[in-house]
């Protein structure tokens, strides 16, 4: 029994996130087009575990996915394999044999997302499909307020559109601010995400960034008295890696 581990990356414009019940669209989702063709390569029912499950057009840049199968397929021959065959939308970058108890999703200690804003005043076309435009540029002073009482363990559950009851306490571990000429990148760093709940806090940094609502606002949010922030664009989102303690990288 071979346990692989894959690094691959994707645009998730048209699929309806990682993985979705079968009922909402399966054949739709990025897992369902890379375990069609495993299942192909193997001839086995191949169970795919990833370190994140991206919503509805987000992003990846890497993304760690782990499965055990019997075949006799090198690391090597996967990758060619599933680059042959999939969408070119889909990438697989990278395959190696993994320690026998390393699971993609259980041994994952941190996730970072991005979103990307067009700061500029006129929308640049050539990269409108993969960023949210605000312009002029939020001020990362008033971001930074709001991020600082983002961090840390909250109970995220009014920074998402899920309905889980439990297990929705994280722990935001950094968000960061970067402003280049044309474009602001805000990168979110946390144990795990809920539904949606990258797509909230951007938006609802965003919001506080532009002046339409004060820093203050986030422990309103983790109140239950305010909202959270429209969520940013879900193309301008993106998986950008997942760590791994040392012993399972």
């Amino acid at each position: 029994m071979q346990n692989i581990r894959l690094t691959i990356q994707y645009d998730g414009t048209r699929y309806l996130g990682w993985q979705r019940p079968e009922k909402d669209g399966l054949r739709r989702s990025v897992s369902y087009k890379i375990n069609e063709i495993l299942n192909r390569m193997t001839g086995e029912d191949i169970a795919i575990h990833a370190g994140a499950r991206t919503d509805p057009g987000v992003h990846a840049l890497a993304q760690t996915i782990s499965f055990q199968t019997d075949t006799a397929l090198c690391p090597e021959e996967f990758i060619h394999g599933l680059n042959r065959y999939l969408p070119r939308d889909i990438a697989v970058l990278t395959a190696e044999n993994a320690p026998e108890r390393f699971r993609a999703d259980l041994n994952a200690v941190s996730r970072t997302y991005e979103c990307r804003i067009c700061t500029s005043e006129i929308y640049d076309i050539f990269t409108a499909g993969f960023t949210a435009h605000c312009s002029p540029a939020p001020d990362i002073k008033l971001m930074e307020a709001a991020a600082s009482l983002l961090t840390g363990r909250h109970d995220f559950r009014a920074f998402s559109s899920g309905r889980k009851k439990k297990g929705t306490e994280k722990s935001v571990l950094d968000i960061r601010f970067f402003q280049g000429a044309s474009c602001l990148t805000i990168q979110i760093t946390a144990d795990d995400f809920l539904h949606q709940m990258p797509a909230l806090i951007a938006g609802t940094l965003i919001e506080c960034g532009s002046g339409k609502r004060s820093p203050e606002c986030i422990p309103a949010i983790f109140g239950g008295t305010e909202k959270a922030g429209d969520p940013a664009e879900a193309k301008s989102l993106l998986l950008k890696n997942i760590q791994y303690p040392p012993s399972t990288d």
